[in-house]
């Protein structure tokens, strides 16, 4: 059982990277793969799960021990499994995720690709006891929800990153960056469109 490789980045796709670890590549499915680079001198730690299947093993790579500890509790939830999990994950917000298991916002946890409302139930039913294991122990996550409000830089955020999931590469997304940070006020769906057509 692997629990962390460092190693060097050698490859940077839309769904894994790849680590060299004494002339060994590993292929690493991660929630962000674009908040790694491809660096030949500098060596990366990336924290590691294994999973096992008859047909298949993969390894999952995640940033820190939180991110990793996170994606233990969302695969231990009947219904989720490692790439349902991953795709939580791939949302930056934790701080949001954890706020809505702990105050039971199912609405929040149904955002996530092929999560209903009788799964992001499970989620909450789950994990909630054990929540405060999962928040970071420096910062205090579990306040109460705020009202949901539009906020533009998060759909911002939350557009460049659909970019990448589309298959975009970074640099054709910091490209169009500033031109679309000047649509101040417009949704996560209308800077997609104008991203689209900048793209196109």
């Amino acid at each position: 059982m692997y629990e962390y490789l460092t190693g060097l980045v050698t490859v940077v796709e839309p769904r894994y990277i790849v680590v060299e670890v004494n002339c060994i590549g590993y292929r690493l499915l991660v929630a962000n793969p674009y908040r790694y680079h491809i660096d030949k001198q500098q060596k990366v730690t990336v924290y590691v799960y294994q999973a096992v299947r008859d047909d298949d093993i993969s390894l999952f790579g995640f940033s820190d021990e939180d991110e990793k500890q996170l994606f233990m509790q969302l695969i231990n939830v009947s219904g989720i499994g490692p790439k349902s999990a991953l795709a939580i994950l791939a949302n930056p917000d934790h701080e949001g995720l954890i706020n809505a298991i702990a105050n039971d916002d199912v609405k929040y946890l149904t955002r996530f690709p092929g999560i209903g409302k009788k799964t992001a139930s499970q989620i909450c039913l789950d994990l909630k006891d054990k929540i405060e294991r999962l928040a970071p122990s420096e910062t205090n996550l579990l306040k109460p929800l705020l009202p949901e409000s539009e906020d533009v830089n998060e759909a911002l955020q939350d557009a460049l990153e659909a970019l990448t999931a589309l298959g975009y590469k970074e640099r054709e997304v910091k490209r169009i960056k500033k031109e679309l940070e000047k649509e101040a006020g417009t949704s996560t769906e209308e800077y997609l469109r104008h991203a689209l057509r900048l793209l196109n």
